[in-house]
């Protein structure tokens, strides 16, 4: 299982320099990619954006998208945009879409809220057909298109990824509900009869440092995720604070099968990538 880190752009008032300085940084200590959220209704940064800067001064640390909210975007857009972020990093982009769940991001977007689960299916039908239409200019050796995978924990998400996807990637939580989504989506894989098995992803939060570190981590979730009312104390349950938990999470998935991991920080600094390199070194 490779290891990745989230780039900090959903906090806001983080400088550019920081997100060039954190992809490097990641790069350089072996971490396996670079994962970014999404959010139009927050300050932060465009996800595809963010991700070509961080091509532009890296070389081989993957790109991927968990995920972007596709159905915000118009499709031509994203195919064109996408396919860009790919061939601009020599291949390096895994794009992760689904629906997104806060209104919020629908209302200052423009799009109807009730029509995301027939936009992100319309879009999966037909990015690839896109891609294809009007290619880019690809090195030897790596995929002329981005992999692509679907998040969501609904029955239709699965079956999505077994129609559509190379993968699926998952929103976070312990590793056995991560467990749990990874069956759901081989069996969904199984039943369409698609060859081989589907590409894992998931995610985690973590922060590391005094108490004063882990509050503001824990304000920021909270704020981030206040649109799941009560729920978003068990995510708060769920922040990794140690190198002892960061270990028995990574450990966990792994044991469940996941073939990408990606742990995001909650807090922008940048000493919390060197703790996360030197325990995941460890």
């Amino acid at each position: 299982m490779r290891v990745g880190v989230g780039l900090p752009t959903t906090f806001p008032g983080v400088s550019g320099k920081l997100i060039v300085d954190w992809a490097q940084s990641a790069e350089a200590q072996g971490l396996g990619s670079l994962g970014v959220l999404d959010r139009v209704a927050y300050d932060g940064y465009d996800p595809l954006a963010a991700l070509a800067t961080a091509s532009a001064v890296t070389s081989s640390i993957r790109l991927v998208t968990m995920i972007v909210i596709s159905p915000l975007r118009n499709t031509a857009l994203l195919a064109r945009q996408s396919l860009s972020v790919h061939a601009l990093s020599g291949g390096r982009l895994t794009l992760g879409v689904a629906v997104g769940a806060r209104k919020d991001d629908y209302e200052a977007a423009g799009v109807d809220y009730s029509t995301r689960g027939r936009r992100l299916a319309e879009q999966l039908a037909s990015i690839r057909d896109l891609w294809e239409k009007r290619p880019m200019a690809m090195p030897l050796g790596v995929s002329p298109t981005p992999d692509v995978l679907v998040g969501g924990g609904s029955d239709i998400t699965f079956a999505r990824v077994a129609r559509y996807a190379d993968g699926y990637v998952h929103g976070g939580g312990p590793p056995r509900a991560f467990a749990r989504a990874a069956d759901k989506a081989r069996a969904a894989w199984a039943d369409a009869g698609r060859p081989g098995k589907p590409r894992l992803w998931g995610q985690g939060y973590f922060a590391f440092g005094d108490d004063a570190t882990i509050a503001a981590g824990i304000a920021y979730m909270r704020e981030y995720y206040a649109f799941t009312g009560s729920y978003v104390e068990r995510i708060v349950a769920d922040l990794l604070t140690t190198p002892q938990s960061v270990a028995q999470f990574v450990r966990g998935y792994a044991e469940a099968g996941c073939d990408d991991l990606v742990l995001c920080p909650v807090v922008a600094y940048p000493d919390q990538l060197v703790h996360l390199a030197a325990v995941l070194a460890g």
